[in-house]
């Protein structure tokens, strides 16, 4: 288990089944915000199990009340055009682990994945979610533009057409009606989420790996082309006011006044 949160217990949980690899974020008093100590935890995490033969598939949750609330507003500063350039340094080696991964990812989702949690789960080949669990893209609340691979991986789920509805109108969907989109892959009642996916992921056992990594080595095409984009643009807009009333709405919860600039 790696990285720590200041009452000193991991925000990352990391376990074995066999020949998968369970990872758990573990900051429930920030609703799995995806704090810099869970980033620095997953990139250790990932790169350990992607070096690692016996590994055959990972799972990924964040617990049975919320996957992830996305990014973590309190720590979202940037020092200039060129500090927010470098603050995805770290998230976009994530990014392209995940996605290039010659291992086989599964999001186990249970309440609500939000924002970059919304952009991590969509980052894994597969989605099961719990009856309950909720997704939105919830970026224009709060002046940015969809990070963490979003601009590829939801289009390429749900088509253009979906997807512009999602990453413009900012509503929540459901599971049920993601699972009808093509957003989710499988619902599953509240609560068994993650044995669901473990379940599946058992299964990649008995399936050729170099099989599977040439197949997501194809799939992964386009995400460095966006990932470049999304590092200059989200760094252009951290530094408007649009943003700066939009995460100061967020934390004193009322309505934002964007003005455009």
């Amino acid at each position: 288990m790696t990285g720590t949160n200041p009452s000193d217990e991991a925000v990352l949980l990391e376990r074995r089944d066999g020949a998968v690899a369970i990872l758990t974020l573990n900051e429930p008093a920030k609703r799995n915000a995806l704090t810099p100590a869970i980033r620095v935890a997953l990139a250790e995490a990932i790169d350990r199990i992607e070096r690692d033969p016996a590994t055959r598939a990972v799972v990924i949750t964040g617990g049975p009340q919320v996957f992830s609330a996305g990014g973590d507003l309190t720590a979202m500063q940037a020092d200039g055009l060129a500090g927010g350039r470098d603050r995805f340094r770290l998230l976009h080696g994530i990014v392209r682990a995940i996605v290039k991964s010659g291992k086989p990812y599964i999001a186990a989702v249970e309440g609500w994945a939000a924002g970059a949690g919304f952009s991590f789960a969509l980052l894994c080949d597969t989605i099961i979610a719990g009856e309950g669990a909720r997704f939105v893209a919830s970026f224009p609340k709060v002046g940015l533009v969809a990070d963490a691979g979003l601009l590829h991986t939801l289009p390429a789920r749900v088509g253009q057409g979906r997807a512009r509805q999602i990453l413009l109108h900012a509503s929540p969907i459901g599971a049920r009606a993601g699972l009808e989109i093509g957003l989710v892959d499988e619902v599953v009642p509240d609560g068994t989420a993650l044995d669901r996916a473990v379940a599946l992921a058992r299964g990649y056992d008995g399936l050729a790996p170099l099989s599977t990594a040439m197949t997501k080595e194809w799939l992964a095409r386009g995400i460095d082309e966006v990932l470049d984009w999304e590092r200059s643009a989200q760094a252009a807009l951290f530094q408007t006011a649009d943003h700066h009333e939009g995460k100061t709405a967020f934390l004193e919860k009322r309505r934002p006044a964007f003005q455009g600039r």
